[in-house]
Protein backbone atom coordinates (compact mmCIF):
# COMPACT_ATOMS: atom_id res chain seq x y z
CA UNK A 1 0.00 0.00 0.00
CA UNK A 2 2.77 2.47 0.82
CA UNK A 3 5.74 3.36 -1.36
CA UNK A 4 7.66 5.24 1.34
CA UNK A 5 7.58 6.98 4.70
CA UNK A 6 9.50 10.24 5.29
CA UNK A 7 9.99 11.86 8.70
CA UNK A 8 11.29 15.34 9.38
CA UNK A 9 14.25 16.04 11.62
CA UNK A 10 15.97 19.10 13.03
CA UNK A 11 19.34 17.35 13.33
CA UNK A 12 20.03 15.08 10.38
CA UNK A 13 23.16 13.45 11.82
CA UNK A 14 21.59 12.69 15.22
CA UNK A 15 18.61 11.11 13.43
CA UNK A 16 20.88 9.21 11.04
CA UNK A 17 22.72 7.65 13.99
CA UNK A 18 19.39 6.73 15.63
CA UNK A 19 17.87 5.17 12.49
CA UNK A 20 21.11 3.43 11.42
CA UNK A 21 21.06 1.60 14.77
CA UNK A 22 17.30 1.06 14.86
CA UNK A 23 16.93 -0.23 11.31
CA UNK A 24 20.18 -2.19 11.56
CA UNK A 25 18.32 -4.54 13.93
CA UNK A 26 16.11 -5.39 10.93
CA UNK A 27 19.08 -6.09 8.66
CA UNK A 28 18.74 -2.78 6.82
CA UNK A 29 22.02 -1.06 5.94
CA UNK A 30 22.99 2.47 6.97
CA UNK A 31 21.12 5.39 5.45
CA UNK A 32 22.26 6.59 2.03
CA UNK A 33 22.77 10.36 1.87
CA UNK A 34 20.95 12.40 -0.75
CA UNK A 35 21.36 16.12 -0.03
CA UNK A 36 19.45 16.95 3.14
CA UNK A 37 18.03 13.42 3.38
CA UNK A 38 18.98 9.86 4.24
CA UNK A 39 17.17 6.89 2.71
CA UNK A 40 16.84 3.32 3.97
CA UNK A 41 15.71 0.71 1.45
CA UNK A 42 14.12 -2.66 2.18
CA UNK A 43 12.57 -5.22 -0.16
CA UNK A 44 9.13 -3.81 0.68
CA UNK A 45 9.63 -0.05 0.73
CA UNK A 46 11.64 3.06 1.45
CA UNK A 47 12.06 4.98 4.71
CA UNK A 48 13.62 8.42 4.80
CA UNK A 49 14.58 11.25 7.12
CA UNK A 50 14.91 14.85 6.00
CA UNK A 51 15.30 18.37 7.19
CA UNK A 52 12.20 20.26 6.06
CA UNK A 53 12.49 21.55 2.50
CA UNK A 54 10.76 24.81 3.46
CA UNK A 55 13.48 25.60 6.03
CA UNK A 56 11.07 25.62 8.96
CA UNK A 57 11.43 23.53 12.12
CA UNK A 58 10.50 19.86 11.85
CA UNK A 59 7.71 18.85 14.21
CA UNK A 60 6.31 15.45 15.11
CA UNK A 61 2.71 14.62 14.36
CA UNK A 62 0.51 14.50 17.43
CA UNK A 63 -1.37 11.21 17.13
CA UNK A 64 0.95 9.90 14.39
CA UNK A 65 2.83 6.62 14.63
CA UNK A 66 5.19 4.96 12.16
CA UNK A 67 5.07 1.18 12.60
CA UNK A 68 7.76 -1.31 11.62
CA UNK A 69 6.97 -5.02 11.15
CA UNK A 70 9.00 -7.38 13.33
CA UNK A 71 9.73 -11.07 12.77
CA UNK A 72 9.63 -11.87 16.50
CA UNK A 73 9.27 -10.34 19.98
CA UNK A 74 13.04 -10.65 20.33
CA UNK A 75 13.57 -8.53 17.22
CA UNK A 76 11.10 -5.95 18.58
CA UNK A 77 13.05 -5.84 21.85
CA UNK A 78 16.37 -5.40 20.00
CA UNK A 79 14.82 -2.64 17.84
CA UNK A 80 13.49 -0.84 20.94
CA UNK A 81 16.79 -1.22 22.84
CA UNK A 82 18.81 0.09 19.89
CA UNK A 83 16.53 3.11 19.66
CA UNK A 84 16.79 3.94 23.37
CA UNK A 85 20.59 3.46 23.28
CA UNK A 86 20.86 5.94 20.39
CA UNK A 87 18.88 8.92 21.61
CA UNK A 88 15.30 7.64 21.56
CA UNK A 89 12.97 7.52 24.54
CA UNK A 90 10.58 4.78 25.48
CA UNK A 91 6.89 5.70 25.56
CA UNK A 92 3.53 4.09 26.18
CA UNK A 93 3.69 0.79 28.10
CA UNK A 94 6.90 -1.25 28.24
CA UNK A 95 7.47 -3.61 25.29
CA UNK A 96 5.18 -6.62 25.56
CA UNK A 97 2.10 -8.51 24.45
CA UNK A 98 -1.19 -6.63 24.08
CA UNK A 99 -4.64 -7.98 23.42
CA UNK A 100 -6.30 -6.46 20.35
CA UNK A 101 -9.56 -7.15 18.55
CA UNK A 102 -7.51 -9.01 15.93
CA UNK A 103 -5.70 -11.13 18.55
CA UNK A 104 -2.43 -10.77 20.40
CA UNK A 105 0.22 -8.28 19.26
CA UNK A 106 3.72 -7.71 20.58
CA UNK A 107 4.34 -3.94 20.67
CA UNK A 108 7.33 -1.78 21.60
CA UNK A 109 6.90 2.01 21.35
CA UNK A 110 9.51 4.74 21.43
CA UNK A 111 10.10 8.28 20.25
CA UNK A 112 12.99 9.25 18.00
CA UNK A 113 15.25 12.22 18.88
CA UNK A 114 12.74 14.61 17.23
CA UNK A 115 9.72 13.19 19.06
CA UNK A 116 8.31 11.08 16.21
CA UNK A 117 6.48 8.05 17.61
CA UNK A 118 7.84 4.72 16.36
CA UNK A 119 6.33 1.28 16.96
CA UNK A 120 7.85 -2.17 16.61
CA UNK A 121 4.98 -4.60 15.95
CA UNK A 122 5.03 -8.39 15.80
CA UNK A 123 1.93 -10.33 14.79
CA UNK A 124 2.21 -14.03 15.62
CA UNK A 125 1.12 -16.50 12.96
CA UNK A 126 -2.55 -17.40 13.11
CA UNK A 127 -3.24 -20.86 14.46
CA UNK A 128 -4.80 -23.19 11.94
Amino acid sequence: MFSHVMLGTNNLEVSRKFYDALLGTLGIGPGVANGNRYFYRSPTGLFGITTPINGETATHGNGSTTGFAMASPEQANAFHAAGVANGGTTCEDPPGWREASSGQLYLAYLRDPDGNKICALHRPAKKA
